[in-house]
């Protein structure tokens, strides 16, 4: 008795047998992370450019001086005096009268820092009466916002220097 070909596998006695799930593709269980990691460092890199451009609301052009960058504060109010006069309270443009008011609601704990960032131009008088209407509001952790690389506070820079004679 002779099979053919059809006869044999369809009967279970060729060698050839069929696995299950072997000739099909499977689910593939695991997830490839590569494009996952590409897109973080991406937002990451936005983000760190972005970042130092939010702090600034107003733009003043804040005098230099020799003082060291202070440390990062979680949630502190900025009030930004231009050289005008102009007070602002973040972006928002606010009157003198207004400020003292203005400050007790946005800030229920008297000891949240706030900043004070004036242009160079700006009057001194101007300063001081913004400096002296938050203590006597009742704040405690005024500070006054400038640039770094200003002009030395006295250090003597001619020193191992030959004058020219005259």
């Amino acid at each position: 008795m002779a099979l053919s070909t059809h006869d044999a596998f369809s009967a279970g006695g060729g060698k050839r047998r069929r696995r299950y799930g072997r000739g099909r593709r499977g689910a593939l269980s695991e997830i490839n992370v590569t494009p996952l990691v590409d897109v973080m460092l991406v937002l990451l890199i936005i983000f760190m450019i972005s970042a130092p451009l939010l702090t600034a609301g107003v733009p003043v052009e804040l005098p230099k001086t020799e003082a060291g960058a202070m440390q990062d504060v979680p949630d502190p109010i900025t009030i930004s005096i231009r050289s005008d006069g102009s007070l602002y309270i973040g972006d928002s443009e606010v009157p003198f009268a207004n400020l003292s008011p203005r400050l007790k609601e946005m800030a229920t704990d008297t000891s949240r820092p706030i900043y004070v960032r004036a242009d160079g131009r700006a009057s001194y008088e101007i300063v001081a009466r913004v400096m002296a209407s938050l203590s006597t509001s009742g704040f405690t952790s005024i500070n006054l916002i400038t640039d770094t690389g200003g002009p030395s506070s006295g250090a003597d820079t001619s020193a191992g220097k030959e004058e020219a004679p005259q």
